[in-house]
């Protein structure tokens, strides 16, 4: 049993973390209506959501800059020419992929930058390069976090041995990331144990980054308030790959500290969300996420099924099986 104060009351160490232009972004390259970054950016800031993802540093020589929008790389013109200065309580933060971001330029000093954390993604098999990557921001004057992806098909051996050398490093917190949607409440408890155990060894903060591909993100996100992580992401309207994310209405409803506020997200949703989505973009949970949430699959083919617009969705079910 959660401990109910946990829930019913507010920490004040819990920071809410939008991702909505990054993993949003995925279902649409990156281009968004004209002015909804701004939008967005404003509308955390009445919220009084902690940090705002902006996007991703993405090589330039690795990713046509002409088929991706500016979130897809997050110069430092770009993110100013919507924050300005930024004098405001929010932060921001970019997402820095192992093996696809040039971070030793593109990641400028800290000084010089509009942006306040870095978010290393990695895989458990480039644990050594997240490490680097978070040195060199450490150094360059961020905040850092390291997000493990697709944890759900990992031993849980090989996640510990990875979070022992993830806590000796200079990291600030540790995500806990259901990449494919297909993890349960009661194992998240467990997986948070497991996360929690090398967090108060090293002294670091723990995060939580769900899908929804079984419409779990919200109750895994959750279950981790209950056992202590404090770093919450979500996206509005659950914008985000595939499935999408845990979503900021509904977690901000949840929480009960009192700095959050509900009707700037609602507002913004009216006047962002549910046009870009009459318009046709599409994203949430549906029967082909389901499929691969359940078979712990990345949602790869479910996104190609959309993308199709295919309606045989029995016969996904029998591919995704390895019936075919």
């Amino acid at each position: 049993m959660k401990n109910v104060s946990e829930l019913m009351d507010f920490r004040p160490g819990i920071k809410v973390v939008d991702a909505t232009l990054r993993d949003g972004g995925l279902v649409n390259d990156f281009f968004f209506p004209e002015g909804f970054a701004k939008a967005l950016y404003e509308a955390n800031v009445k919220a009084g959501v902690d940090y705002m993802e902006f996007g991703y540093k993405a090589d330039k020589e690795m990713f046509d800059l002409s088929k991706y929008g500016p979130s897809k790389f997050c110069d430092e013109d770009y993110i100013r020419s919507v924050v300005g200065d930024n004098d405001t309580a929010l932060k921001i933060a970019v997402m820095a992929d192992v093996g696809r971001c040039n971070y030793k330029n593109d990641i400028i000093e800290n000084k010089d930058s509009a942006v306040d954390l870095i978010r290393v993604a990695c895989y458990l098999n480039q644990i050594p390069a997240a490490i680097d990557m978070i040195e060199d921001a450490h150094k360059k004057g961020y905040e850092t976090s390291c997000n493990i992806m697709a944890i759900s098909t990992a031993q849980e051996n090989d996640i510990k041995t990875a979070l022992e050398f993830i806590g000796k490093s200079p990291v600030d917190v540790i995500y806990i990331v259901d990449s494919y949607g297909s993890i349960y409440p009661e194992a998240m408890a467990r997986i948070v144990d497991v996360y929690k155990e090398v967090a108060d060894k090293y002294g670091k903060k723990l995060g939580i980054h769900a899908h929804d591909n079984q419409k779990l993100a919200f109750a895994n996100t959750i279950e981790c308030v209950g056992d202590g992580v404090d770093y919450l992401d979500a996206t509005y309207l659950s914008m985000g790959r595939g499935a999408g994310n845990c979503a900021m209405e509904l977690l901000l409803g949840l929480l009960h500290n009192p700095k959050y506020n509900l009707y700037p997200v609602f507002d913004f949703i009216e006047k962002n969300m549910l046009p870009m989505r009459e318009k046709g973009v599409v994203w949430g949970y549906d029967l082909q996420y389901l499929m691969t949430g359940l078979f712990n699959q990345h949602p790869r083919a479910a996104i190609q099924f959309t993308k199709e617009k295919r309606t045989d969705i029995t016969d996904f079910y029998t591919e995704m099986m390895g019936l075919d």
